[in-house]
């Protein structure tokens, strides 16, 4: 019998989700494509006729598990919206969903802690750093936004301060994956956010 399309969409989605578990397990380098066959379910052959090889599985375990991301910096891009309660909904619902969404919180242990850079993920990276980019810029416009309705001081360029919104975020999220016993994430969102949000209404200092 023919395999369906929903079938055969199934069938990718699981060897994605075994993808995503294992190299956040293990690492890209330490983890085969036998392996995700096995943690799936499957000979190697399902995973050969969705992927050309585990290089094109790896990118499409990032692109999965960082739907969310990009559900995120759509809305956050959203006309309309007041770009001072945007910036504190992204801040919030990035640190939310790193908490709650396993997957979403795999796709960073595997970039950040898991994945050697070498020539073979090189598109992988780029589309990475391509992302970052757009991040930055989406939180970058929301600034200036919020600067030209007077909700946050224009004392610093936009572009610093959206840059600076980032890495704070990142900066919580690196942590608490390399060492998540530091502190409760649940438990310290709303301070993290609230400090974040403080540091953006900051005016800049004299100098004397």
């Amino acid at each position: 019998m023919r395999r369906t399309k929903e079938d055969a969409e199934k069938t990718r989605l699981k060897i994605i989700e075994a993808a995503l578990t294992l190299f956040s397990r293990n690492g890209y380098s330490n983890t085969t494509l036998g392996m995700i066959g096995a943690e799936a379910g499957y000979s190697r052959g399902p995973i050969y006729w969705h992927f050309k090889n585990k290089d094109d599985l790896y990118q499409a375990v990032l692109a999965y598990s960082q739907e969310p991301l990009e559900t995120l910096i759509n809305n956050a891009a959203r006309p309309g919206t007041n770009p001072f309660e945007a910036i504190d909904t992204f801040a919030r619902q990035w640190l939310e969903l790193l908490a709650d969404d396993i997957w979403f919180r795999q796709s960073f242990e595997i970039l950040l802690n898991k994945t050697e850079l070498t020539d073979a993920i090189a598109p992988t990276i780029k589309r990475e750093r391509e992302l970052t980019r757009h991040i930055v810029d989406t939180l970058s416009h929301l600034v200036a936004r919020a600067q030209a309705l007077q909700q946050l001081p224009s004392t610093e360029p936009a572009d610093k301060l959206g840059l600076l919104i980032y890495t704070h975020l990142m900066g919580v999220t690196q942590s608490w994956l390399f060492a998540p016993d530091l502190f409760c994430l649940r438990q310290e969102q709303d301070f993290f956010v609230e400090r974040l949000m403080n540091m953006l209404m900051q005016p800049k200092a004299s100098k004397t």
